[in-house]
């Protein structure tokens, strides 16, 4: 089974702050996804974004901070609620506005990926090319987020089955 956690960055005021419009743009995003990428506008990472997530966890062994910059790459933002007329099978979606993209940015910009595999490595060492597949994830998230913040852009999220 294929599953994604898309990224898509947009400018603020083009968001309609509605469940059912959100995963329409977010549907269409993903079907242009490979030109989107190739533009630095979107991201995708496939169903091991958790593993992506516990190594950004490993930060807070290096340097905590009460604000968890952290969490924000992956799980960060707030959730879009399904409206009433929504599609239940639409996916779930998070928003990230732009001050919290910029703490991403600055986050993902200033954390060394050796120190995070070394504070957390050992936990994925079951898992076969887990470290060059973190690294290549890390480099796109960084570089995706490094762009989104740079034009002022929020940040959505949608998790594809």
């Amino acid at each position: 089974m294929s599953i994604h956690l898309h990224f898509r960055a947009v400018a603020e005021p083009d968001i309609r702050d509605d469940h059912t419009w959100l995963a329409a743009f977010m549907s269409e995003a993903w079907d242009g996804h490979a030109e989107e990428y190739a533009a630095g506008i979107a991201c995708s990472i496939n169903k091991t974004w958790t593993l992506v997530d516990d190594l950004y966890a490993a930060a807070r062994i290096l340097a905590p901070d009460p604000g968890e910059p952290w969490t924000l790459p992956i799980h960060g933002g707030r959730p879009v609620p399904h409206t009433p007329d929504a599609d239940p099978s639409d996916p779930p979606l998070m928003l990230l506005e732009p001050p919290g993209v910029a703490r991403a940015a600055t986050f993902l910009t200033h954390v060394s990926f050796d120190a995070l595999w070394n504070a957390a490595g050992a936990r994925f060492s079951a898992v076969a090319g887990a470290r060059e597949e973190l690294l290549d994830h890390h480099q796109d998230l960084a570089e995706f987020y490094a762009r989104a913040a740079s034009s002022g852009h929020a940040v959505v999220k949608a998790v594809w089955a």
